[in-house]
């Protein structure tokens, strides 16, 4: 695809996008909102996961810091939240870059590991201090605007997503994102060419961090409540699972799973307390006939060009 024809395409859907909630109720609204932030967060992490091959468990903690602190600003500090979630985007890249200078030298598993300690002493602290973040029954924070309209939160939230989605898309298209690749493929091969291997994937933690601080403020602002569930495992997993199921290492590929499960979320929840069992049913069955995601499914079954059927059977790939 040229890039003029991908402009066109971005330009259709989003325009799409503009006109889609003015003809739905408050629930699908709601619904589309929550899709945005998944956005959000399975792009920044697949940041992560599909371009440099760092599989990090501390994804939603930045998100929890992120609206933990704009929202604490907010309600405690009387601080304009604008203000808020800039501050709380900066503090979750700050945090981001610490932790990614401490842990990123190890890598595989023990990063995944640190992450996941991370995550879990956070969560600890969230809920233990009471004075501060409310614990468990949450933070009450003020609105971005001076009348709660969901419509503006939806433009606010695509609007977040668009400028997120845009960054990284040239990060991804540029020698850095080249850098980010060869750091995945051969990290030995990456060194030899004079790639900062270490350096290359702190600077993707960091932005990654940023990303998800930015995501985590807004959606705390956006339900008036920052609780323990925004930087919780449950949510790390299921922004894990949409980036897979979509199609990791994709910049497609995120966007796609995170509309598809939040959309096919909130439809089996008619299942009650068996929405889990149909959703990991369902995750199971993707898992294992599209290894790739939805978006590699889709490239499998897509007709070929006579051009493209002439490459790969004189370039077959391996």
């Amino acid at each position: 695809m040229t890039g003029k024809k991908a402009l066109l395409i971005s330009m259709l859907i989003l325009a799409g996008m503009c006109v889609l909630p003015l003809g739905l109720g408050i629930y699908p609204q709601h619904v589309l909102i929550v899709s945005l932030f998944y956005v959000m967060m399975a792009s920044s992490w697949n940041l992560l996961a599909g371009y440099t091959g760092q599989v990090s468990f501390g994804h939603a903690a930045m998100a929890g810091i992120g609206a933990y602190a704009s929202g604490i600003l907010a309600a405690k500090a009387g601080i304009n939240p604008w203000i808020g979630i800039c501050l709380g985007t900066v503090l979750a890249a700050l945090i981001g870059l610490g932790l990614g200078a401490l842990c990123l030298k190890m890598g595989g598993i023990y990063l995944s590991l640190t992450t996941l300690a991370f995550s879990q002493i956070l969560h600890i602290i969230i809920v233990n201090e009471y004075d501060l973040t409310r614990g468990t029954m949450g933070l009450q924070v003020p609105s971005l605007m001076a009348e709660y309209d969901k419509l503006v939160y939806y433009y606010i939230m695509l609007a977040a997503a668009v400028l997120i989605l845009s960054i990284l898309y040239r990060m991804i298209h540029s020698n850095l994102g080249l850098n980010f690749r060869a750091v995945q493929n051969d990290e030995l091969a990456a060194k030899s060419l004079g790639v900062r291997v270490l350096q290359v994937r702190v600077l993707a933690f960091t932005v990654a961090s940023a990303m998800a601080g930015f995501a985590g403020g807004l959606y705390g602002h956006y339900l008036l409540l920052v609780t323990p569930e925004i930087p919780s495992l449950d949510l790390q997993f299921y922004v894990l699972a949409m980036t897979v199921i979509g199609g990791m290492g994709s910049f497609i590929g995120p966007i796609i799973g995170a509309f598809a499960l939040n959309i096919l979320a909130e439809k089996i929840r008619d299942y009650g307390e068996y929405h889990v069992l149909v959703f990991g049913l369902i995750a199971l069955v993707v898992a294992r006939f599209a290894p790739n995601g939805l978006l590699g499914l889709w490239k499998k079954f897509k007709p070929i060009k006579p051009i493209q059927a002439v490459k790969q059977k004189a370039f077959p790939t391996p």
